[in-house]
C-alpha cells in the first residue's frame, strides 16, 4: 500500500479539541472537544458537526466515467443520475474486499471519498484502469468532508432550497455539495466542499447552534449502527457478504447483484446463490469492568478457542464498551466470548439469519425434482 502522511486538520486549533489518538487512522482530526459521549447525545438528539477532512478525495470526469466506472466496480452506477450518489467497492479476483468508497455524480463529476490511507492506492487503480476510456481519475485534495448528524438539521442552516433524500445530493452556494447518508445515523449529512472553506463552513455551522463532535462520536455511531470500516473491521480475507455490504443503492449495501461483470463478481454470486459466508459482522458487547481493552486485530475466543477477530472497539454513550468483530458463522449467539481481556458477548440483534431463498439452491432442488 502507497504511504501516505494526512496533515492534521485546521480545525484541532479550535479550543477543546483533542486530537485522534496517535497512530490511529484519525489522528489528524479531532476525536473529541471534551466531552465525547455528550457529543454522541447531541448527534443523535440535537445536531452535530463531525470533522472528517482527513478523508481522500478523487474526482473524475469524462463523458464516460459512470459506464468506465460501472465495469470495474461492485456497484451499479452506468445510469446513475446527477445528484444521486452510491457505496461501491473495488475487489480483488478472489471477490475479496480492497476499497470502500463513497461516490457522488454531480455536475459533470464523479466524487469521491474513501479512507485517507487507502486512497492513494484506489486512485492508482482506477488510473490504470482508464485505458482508452473517456475518464480522468485525479486526487482532488482542495475539497473536503464535513459530517453532519441528527434531527435538527435544516435547510436552512446549508442555505439549500431542502435537505437531499438518502443517496441524493444538492449543491451547496459557495461550491461543493450536502449528500444524505443511511448512516450512521438516519440523520446523516456528508458535506464536501472547497478545503478553502473548510473553517469557515465550520463556524457557520457552530454559529447556527450545531454543536461539536469528534470522530469518536461518528466511531461509536457507526458500530452501532453495524457499519464496518475498511482495514479496521475487515481483513486481507474479508469478502462483501461477511460485512453486510451486498444489495444495491436501494439496500443501503455496495454491491448490486444484477450488473454486469467486474472483478470478483464471481465468489459475489456464488455465495450469494450457493453458499453462506464463513464469518459474520457482529456487534460485541464488553465487559466495562475489566483492567483494560482490547484492540482491533484481537482474537475473539470462545473456551480459549480462535472463532472470530475484533473490529473497533469503542465507548458508546449509551451501550457501554461495544466492538464489531468477525466471526464464525457457526458460532451461536449465546456463547460466552472473550475478547483480548474482556469477556464478551454477541447482540443477537446484530447476527443475520441468513435463512433467505437461494436462487442457486431452489434451481438445483428444481433439477433434482424436489
Amino acid at each position: 500500500m502507497v504511504s501516505f502522511e494526512v496533515a492534521p486538520s485546521p480545525i484541532l486549533q479550535v479550543p477543546g479539541a483533542v486530537a485522534g489518538p496517535p497512530e490511529s487512522p484519525d489522528a489528524a482530526v479531532a476525536w473529541h472537544y471534551g466531552d465525547p459521549l455528550g457529543e454522541q447525545r447531541a448527534a443523535v438528539q440535537r445536531a452535530a458537526v463531525v470533522d472528517r477532512s482527513h478523508r481522500f478525495v478523487i474526482s473524475i470526469t469524462g463523458k464516460e466515467r459512470l459506464t468506465w466506472l460501472h465495469t470495474i466496480s461492485s456497484q451499479a452506477v452506468a445510469d446513475l443520475r446527477d445528484g444521486q450518489s452510491a457505496e461501491n467497492l473495488d475487489l480483488d479476483l478472489n471477490g475479496r474486499v480492497l476499497h470502500h468508497f463513497v461516490l457522488t455524480e454531480l455536475d459533470g463529476t464523479v466524487w469521491i471519498d474513501t479512507e485517507a490511507e487507502r486512497g492513494p492506492d484506489l486512485l492508482s487503480f482506477l488510473q490504470k484502469m482508464v485505458f482508452w476510456a473517456d475518464a480522468k481519475p485525479e486526487a482532488a485534495p482542495d475539497h473536503a468532508l464535513l459530517t453532519l448528524l441528527g434531527p435538527r438539521v435544516t435547510a436552512e442552516t446549508l442555505g439549500v432550497p431542502s435537505l437531499p433524500e438518502v443517496y441524493q445530493a444538492a449543491a451547496l452556494p459557495g461550491g461543493g455539495f450536502v449528500r444524505r447518508m443511511p448512516w450512521p445515523t438516519t440523520d446523516s449529512f456528508d458535506l464536501l466542499v472547497p478545503r478553502a472553506q473548510l473553517v469557515s463552513w465550520w463556524t457557520r455551522l457552530r454559529d447556527a447552534g450545531v454543536e461539536a463532535a469528534g470522530s469518536w462520536t461518528f466511531e461509536a455511531l457507526r458500530v452501532a449502527a453495524l457499519r464496518p470500516r475498511i482495514g479496521i473491521d475487515t481483513d486481507d480475507r474479508t469478502i462483501p457478504h461477511e460485512a453486510n455490504w451486498v444489495g444495491g443503492i436501494d439496500e443501503h449495501g455496495a454491491v448490486h447483484l444484477n450488473k454486469g461483470c467486474y472483478r470478483g463478481q464471481e465468489t459475489v454470486a456464488r455465495v450469494h446463490n450457493l453458499g453462506k459466508p464463513p464469518r459474520n459482522l457482529v456487534l460485541l458487547h464488553l465487559d466495562g469492568s475489566a483492567d483494560s481493552r482490547p484492540a482491533p486485530g484481537d482474537a475473539v475466543t470462545a473456551g480459549g478457542r480462535a472463532v472470530g477477530v475484533l473490529g473497533t472497539v469503542i465507548d458508546h454513550y449509551e451501550l457501554g464498551p461495544i466492538a464489531l468483530a468477525l466471526v464464525k458463522r457457526n458460532v451461536p449467539a449465546d456463547t460466552p466470548l472473550e475478547a483480548g481481556p474482556c469477556a464478551a458477548s454477541i447482540d443477537p440483534d446484530s447476527v443475520p439469519a441468513h435463512d433467505e431463498p437461494q436462487a442457486g439452491r431452489l434451481a438445483v432442488e428444481r433439477l433434482r425434482g424436489r
